[in-house]
């Protein structure tokens, strides 16, 4: 009999959801932070490309608002024909703008699995890739991980005191998440709307579990300035 789920991974049985439709108010701009020029190319261009040099991807989906259409499509739009990337309208919250993803490869029935990559995301591994998609094909769900190394403080109840917890068993989640499609839109199809820091979060209510796989902790996620000059010294090493 053949597995249903079988654990190598068919070129172009992904789809890659690329969430844009944020904003730069933390990254101190007045335009969206992913437009920031890392190495001659935006940010997206960087975190994109990774995802497109997998044979795994087969298809790219970037979620953007409608207040940054006009780039994508003028003075960007070169490097959007390059990577083959669909532009489609997301939404206020990172859920609308997966959904919208997900609407997007609805019918193509070569797409088994998504994966969900924070557009601002530039310096992920294709070691790292290559792990979370075989981990997913053999599991129906997966993100990278790093594990947590500060150490953590609880504050307590009246502020003045604290408790040190034990992160012996804490990872920061980092991206792609990478889930079965069926997964995914079962998540999907049961949110109630419920705040949700992450597509893993969904996917855990419907009892589903989720892998962890170990990623580089150099999969830092673009939100200040002083995140780009870090981005670009690892870029340059």
């Amino acid at each position: 009999m053949n597995d249903p789920h079988p654990t190598e991974l068919a070129a172009g049985c992904i789809a890659a959801i690329l969430p844009a439709a944020g904003s730069g108010q933390r990254f101190g701009s007045d335009r969206n932070k992913l437009f920031a020029m890392l190495r001659g190319k935006p940010i997206w261009f960087h975190a994109a490309s990774r995802l497109a040099a997998r044979p795994e991807v087969g298809r790219m989906v970037m979620s953007i608002s409608e207040q940054d259409e006009a780039d994508f499509r003028g003075p960007f739009a070169e490097l959007v024909t390059e990577l083959r990337i669909e532009l489609v309208r997301g939404g206020d919250q990172r859920s609308d703008s997966v959904r919208a993803g997900l609407d997007a490869v609805a019918n193509d029935k070569s797409i088994e699995f998504i994966a969900i990559h924070d557009a601002a995301r530039p310096l992920v591994r294709d070691a790292d890739l290559a792990a979370v998609f075989t981990k997913a094909a053999e599991t129906g769900a997966a993100i990278l991980a790093a594990p947590v190394t500060a150490t953590l403080k609880r504050k307590l109840d009246d502020g003045n005191a604290s408790r040190t917890v034990d992160r012996s068993e804490l990872y920061s989640a980092l991206t792609p998440q990478v889930f079965r499609l069926d997964v995914l839109r079962r998540a999907y199809d049961r949110d109630r709307g419920r705040p949700a820091t992450d597509d893993a979060q969904l996917v855990e209510r419907i009892g589903h579990p989720v892998a962890l796989v170990h990623g580089s902790a150099d999969n830092l996620k673009i939100t200040h300035p002083e995140d780009l000059r870090i981005a670009e010294a690892i870029l340059a090493r």
